[in-house]
């Protein structure tokens, strides 16, 4: 069954990441290369402390422009209210959560530790696996 899929099986664990003290324009930057729409922000032990996202970055740029400050660090702009996956959680749960919350992708935690994500591709893929195989990949 489904719920024996656990997210850690099908999570990308191969991230962009920030630090919250890097350059908003430098973010700026590495989204834009790495054509991704947000990324995960870490402290230096490796714990998700936010996310930021084009949408903070242009909300950011907006507000500075009026004030005539535009730029600073991550951890001026990013979203610190983050909603997570345990990596240990089945994929059932992980669906669940994309269905309800409209969600494309989720940050997945081992002990408050960001070890990968996990998107609604993912899922797909998992599901894929289980439907010819009968069990996961």
């Amino acid at each position: 069954m489904l719920k024996s899929v656990k997210v850690r099986d099908y999570m990308s664990r191969d991230l962009v990441t920030f630090s919250e003290h890097m350059d908003l324009f430098k973010a700026i930057d590495v989204l834009l290369v790495n054509r991704i729409s947000g990324a995960p922000v870490i402290d230096p032990a490796g714990h998700l402390v936010g996310l930021l996202s084009e949408s903070d970055c242009l909300r950011s740029i907006l507000s500075g422009s009026y004030f005539e400050e535009v730029g600073g660090t991550i951890s001026s702009v990013m979203t610190v209210v983050v909603e997570t996956i345990d990596a240990d959680a089945d994929i059932v749960k992980a669906a669940e959560h994309f269905i309800h919350k409209g969600r494309r992708r989720l940050p997945v935690v081992d002990e408050g530790r960001l070890v990968g994500q996990i998107s609604r591709r993912d899922i797909l893929r998992a599901v894929k696996a289980y439907n010819e195989h009968g069990a996961p990949k």
